[in-house]
């Protein structure tokens, strides 16, 4: 076990719902806010609050436009996001015991 790594668990990733939008949009890459709730089974304004962190941090894009006349907002990981979920994978792996 390599507690070395321990110190490179990004905090900003690391909260079950945050993790959870950076799993989702690492596979989709972009997501509907309602997408994003459905899946997360997470509420409106708890969704809201973890992905104002996440863009805070950078790791998401956040788009808000009207689709036939209804708000529609998109949520897109950002290259920076790719990054620092990369390195947080390979931190949890490697405090696991898993060789990257």
């Amino acid at each position: 076990m390599a507690l070395g790594d321990l110190g490179k668990i990004d905090e900003v990733i690391h909260g079950r719902l945050r993790l959870g939008i950076m799993v989702y949009l690492a596979d989709a890459e972009a997501a509907d806010f309602t997408e994003l709730k459905t899946v997360l089974e997470a509420t409106q304004g708890n969704l809201s609050v973890h992905l104002k962190k996440l863009e805070e941090a950078g790791y998401v894009a956040i788009s808000k436009s009207f689709v036939n006349n209804k708000p529609l907002t998109r949520v897109a990981i950002t290259p920076e996001g790719r990054t620092a979920f990369a390195i947080y994978l390979e931190a949890l792996g490697g405090l696991i015991g898993r060789k990257g």
